[in-house]
């Protein structure tokens, strides 16, 4: 597993420290050990976690700063998180940053809470809430969803968690023309296709939305 994400991290130019990749790889366990029980991801064998779960939430990392300082403390909220993903890998690569892991099932969130207790991760926090009755303390900078809903239900259902200048990050397979155009005016939103190391061969886009 560590040889896999050694080379996906090199792959990617993403610079993390022994310790994050530790912890990257120590989740990857827990999950792998919870999944037998509780069936949180179809991913079953862990070597294929590190390509499809961490490498693939990592590939957003350039994404989630861009246009901020490299030590801007940003409040993120992943929606729809299921066990984690992307939300702990990005929360490990981005320790000075606050994240919110958000679901509605409560044996993904007792997961989630177990997670951050055995990996020391003092910057998430867990909530356990349909997105829609959620309501933070704070505006969010970036709300983040992989495989969650439409791009019009995320940006209607998740509108009241954002900051006046937030972005939405939505991660998608094939690029969605429909759902694209489906996107209320006035919404600026930006396709990009992301390269995963290990899934050459299929599709990943990042949906950048903002107004």
């Amino acid at each position: 597993m560590r040889q896999s994400l050694d080379a996906g991290l090199e792959a990617t130019g993403l610079a993390l420290s022994e310790a994050q990749r530790e912890l990257l790889i120590a989740y990857v366990d827990l999950l792998a050990k919870w999944n037998r029980a509780y069936n949180l991801t179809a991913v079953r064998e862990p070597h294929s976690m590190v390509v499809r779960h961490l490498l693939d939430s990592l590939a957003v990392a350039p994404y989630l700063t861009h246009g901020c300082h490299p030590d801007d403390a940003l409040r993120v909220i992943d929606v729809g998180t299921g066990p984690g993903l992307p939300g702990i890998p990005l929360a490990v690569a981005f320790p000075g940053s606050s994240f919110f892991l958000l679901d509605t099932n409560g044996k993904k969130t007792r997961f989630l809470t177990q997670a951050k207790a055995e990996l020391g991760l003092g910057n998430v926090t867990v909530v356990h809430s349909r997105v829609e009755t959620y309501r933070p303390d704070a505006p969010f900078d970036v709300v983040i969803a992989r495989a969650f809903a439409s791009l019009s239900e995320i940006v209607s259902g998740c509108s009241h968690l954002l900051a006046p200048r937030g972005r939405v990050l939505a991660m998608k397979g094939a690029r969605p023309e429909a759902e694209l155009a489906a996107l209320p005016a006035g919404l600026s939103a930006q396709a990009i296709r992301l390269r995963v190391p290990g899934l050459e061969q299929e599709q990943r886009h990042l949906i950048v939305i903002s107004s």
